[in-house]
């Protein structure tokens, strides 16, 4: 069992196209996991039937009895947060500034502050319309450990495809650097990156690639409307070149994609033209690459 991870250094790229395409070309031969549980959207494509629903719990906010508080002020000095609202003499909570750090609750010399775990999303498990067993979340507006919501969707994928028999986990990370990525890349054998040919394509190309270099993690790269422009194309296929990155393919600007996803649909499904078949190859490339590797076996 192995894992394949599909990011991009930014937004925008094409990255959920491109991993629903591949989602709906592996079919019922792998489990899919979407870990961009910031902004989860891989759900649009692939039609989950949210089989089952758990509720993540995580981080935890100073909750204040009026009943008990004596409106002495001592959380109001202590907090750095702004999350200690005065009004006419009366303190409240502002939960969205509430970073959780419990100092308000050890202050209050009436107990009136009590620190409670919050419900920050959910987690799911799914059958998707492909065929594949699908493990996906949704995070809450503004909230907190997306890396550890992460782990707890990849650890769910891993148990379902052992119990499957499954030879692949295909993971949709987030895109950008930050916990979640860190996250999704944490134990992957083969990363797929998705970019374009534009000033900040190669700019946060090359922050996600020092990331995945320190976890020694083989990559390829698919560069979407590599006709956006042609200095830039030149200039990211030199640094792929550079950064051993495989060229797994390019593909053109291309205004099926989003027909497709009006549709509800991945761009394989949809129809059959150049941009799917330059799809269809490379899955069949970045199969080839991880047998390659060792990884699939």
């Amino acid at each position: 069992m192995k894992e394949i991870v599909v990011i991009s250094g930014k937004g925008g790229t094409g990255k959920t196209s491109v991993m629903g395409s591949f989602s709906y070309l592996g079919k019922s031969d792998l489990v899919i996991a979407d870990c961009d549980v910031d902004a989860a959207d891989l759900h649009m494509l692939l039609g989950p039937d949210y089989q089952r629903s758990e509720d993540y719990y995580s981080g935890e906010l100073a909750i204040l009895d009026q009943d008990k508080c004596i409106n002495c002020g001592a959380c109001l000095s202590v907090c750095q947060f702004d999350g200690i609202q005065s009004e006419n003499g009366t303190f409240r909570i502002e939960a969205m500034n509430c970073e959780g750090c419990g100092y308000c609750q050890r202050v209050c010399p009436t107990n009136a502050i009590q620190m409670e775990t919050q419900k920050v999303g959910e987690w799911y498990t799914s059958s998707s319309k492909v065929g594949s067993t699908m493990v996906h979340a949704k995070l809450g507006v503004g909230a907190e450990n997306s890396g550890r919501l992460v782990a707890q969707v990849k650890n769910e994928a891993r148990r379902h495809a052992k119990k499957e028999g499954k030879e692949i986990i295909l993971i949709d990370g987030s895109p950008g650097i930050g916990c979640a990525v860190n996250s999704a890349l944490s134990g992957a054998d083969y990363v797929v990156f998705v970019t374009e040919p534009s000033v900040s394509g190669i700019h946060d190309l090359k922050r996600v690639t020092e990331l995945v270099k320190g976890f020694s993690i083989r990559s390829g790269c698919i560069i979407n409307k590599c006709d956006l422009n042609s200095q830039m194309l030149d200039e990211l296929i030199t640094f792929m070149a550079d950064a051993g990155i495989e060229h797994i393919a390019s593909i053109p600007y291309d205004e099926t994609f989003t027909a497709a996803m009006l549709e509800g649909k991945t761009l394989v499904e949809y129809d059959k033209g150049p941009a799917s078949q330059v799809l269809i190859k490379s899955w069949e490339k970045i199969k080839q690459f991880a047998e390659t590797e060792g990884c699939l076996k």
